[in-house]
C-alpha cells in the first residue's frame, strides 16, 4: 500500500478527471458547450479505464458545465452501478483554492472521490496536492493534462478536510482515448 510517510488514517483516493474534448459551436455560451465527436468517444473510454484500474468512486463531484456533465454521464455508464453524483457550480472555472474548499466539504466516510471538471484548475490541483509521484507521473501532468486525462492521488487522512498541499502521492495518470469509427 502506497502512502506518504508519517500519515495516519484510512487510505483515501482523489480521482481527477478532466472533461472530454468539447465542441465550440458558434453562439453557444461556454457553460453550455457540448462534447465534440472525439469527446463522445473518449468519455466512455475514461469510464472503462477507471473500472479496469479499480478506481471507481464512492462519490462524484461534477461541474455543472454541459461538457463535464456529459463526460460524467458517459463515463459512469460504463460501470454497473454508478455512485452518487453532486453537481457543484463552484467546480466550473475553479482555481486550486476553490477546488480544495469543495473537497474539504466531502464527508469522511467517502474513501474514493472523483472530481470532474476543467483546466487549468484540475491540473494545478494535482500538482499542488502531489508531494511526490510514481515513475514519471508528475512530469507527465506538468507537461500536459489534456481532455479526458485522469490522475489518481492517494493519501492517508482522517477526513477530506485534512487534505493539504503535498500530502498525496500521485500514483497514476492516463489519457484514455476511444476508438475512431
Amino acid at each position: 500500500m502506497i502512502t506518504r510517510a508519517g500519515a495516519t488514517g484510512p487510505l483515501r483516493r482523489l480521482v481527477v478527471l478532466r472533461h472530454a474534448k468539447s465542441a465550440w459551436p458558434e453562439g453557444v455560451e461556454d457553460r453550455r458547450r457540448p462534447l465534440a465527436r472525439r469527446g463522445l468517444r473518449d468519455a466512455p473510454a475514461a469510464g472503462r479505464a477507471l473500472a479496469e484500474a479499480d478506481c471507481l468512486p464512492d462519490l462524484a463531484l461534477c461541474s455543472t458545465a454541459a461538457r463535464a456533465r456529459r463526460t460524467w454521464e458517459l463515463a459512469s455508464a460504463e460501470w454497473g452501478t454508478p455512485p452518487p453524483v453532486r453537481y457543484d457550480p463552484r467546480l466550473y472555472a475553479a482555481d486550486v483554492a476553490e477546488l480544495v474548499e469543495v473537497v474539504h466539504e466531502v464527508p469522511s466516510e467517502v474513501e474514493t472521490l472523483l472530481l470532474v471538471g476543467h483546466n487549468p484548475g484540475l491540473e494545478e490541483l494535482v500538482l499542488e496536492l502531489a508531494g511526490d509521484g510514481l515513475d514519471d507521473t508528475l512530469q507527465r501532468v506538468r507537461t500536459k493534462f489534456p481532455t479526458s486525462a485522469i490522475a489518481v492521488l492517494n493519501w492517508r487522512g482522517t477526513g477530506w478536510s485534512a487534505l493539504a498541499p503535498g500530502a498525496a502521492l500521485l500514483t497514476w495518470m492516463t489519457v484514455p482515448r476511444g476508438v475512431k469509427e
